[in-house]
């Protein structure tokens, strides 16, 4: 197949909108509705932090708001992690699911709000990721709340990545006050340039 129908980044295959699966699920499936609509920059940022700072091989994770799933399947294909994507909108799981099948991995979906995560949840992973999920200025307040349950859960490392909208840095603020959080600037060229923060908590 033509690469104008899939990418290579960092070891995990991207379909492109021109691949026939992705075109026949935007015929029959309803569209995303909260901007799962596609892969977003941050997901490179965020795979390019945990290369050079990998979990353990067989850790639990938790990707939040994960749309497509790239950072996930990432971890499962590299880490050989146990993922969960979690989305609000339940639309963008056939896309993972689609992607994981590509890259013959396994990704377990829940759909769920972040307000809606408990503790107990949350205790059940050790890495916790997000790409590009900060985008409104209430979900500042949201992730914030998830990222405090999740320590008293005992979750070993958080690790959120963003293009440096304001409710992100409002939430790294909070993060870095609270929780001893560090902020690092990323980039990457391939497969395409994208730039930004990656928020990093380390927890015991």
């Amino acid at each position: 197949m033509s690469t104008k129908h899939y990418r290579e980044a960092f070891g995990v295959t991207l379909l492109t909108s021109q691949h026939k699966d992705i075109r026949r699920l935007k015929r029959q499936l309803p569209p995303a509705s909260i901007h799962g609509n596609k892969f977003w920059g941050s997901s490179f940022l965020l795979m390019d932090y945990l290369q050079k700072k990998p979990p353990k091989k067989g850790c639990r994770v938790l990707e939040l708001g994960c749309g497509w799933g790239l950072a996930g399947i990432f971890c499962a294909k590299q880490f050989k992690a146990n993922v969960t994507g979690l989305d609000a909108d339940d639309a963008v799981f056939p896309y993972l699911h689609l992607h994981a099948q590509h890259n013959q991995v396994t990704v377990d979906t829940l759909e769920q709000r972040f307000e809606q995560l408990t503790e107990q949840q949350l205790s059940e992973y050790d890495l916790i990721i997000g790409a590009d999920i900060c985008f409104w200025d209430e979900l500042a307040d949201s992730i914030y709340g998830v990222v405090k349950r999740a320590i008293n859960a005992g979750v070993k490392t958080i690790a959120i990545a963003d293009p440096e909208r304001p409710p992100f840095f409002d939430l790294a603020l909070r993060c870095i006050e609270n929780f001893c959080a560090e902020l690092e600037d990323h980039a990457v060229d391939t497969p395409r340039r994208a730039t930004g923060c990656v928020l990093a908590i380390e927890n015991g």
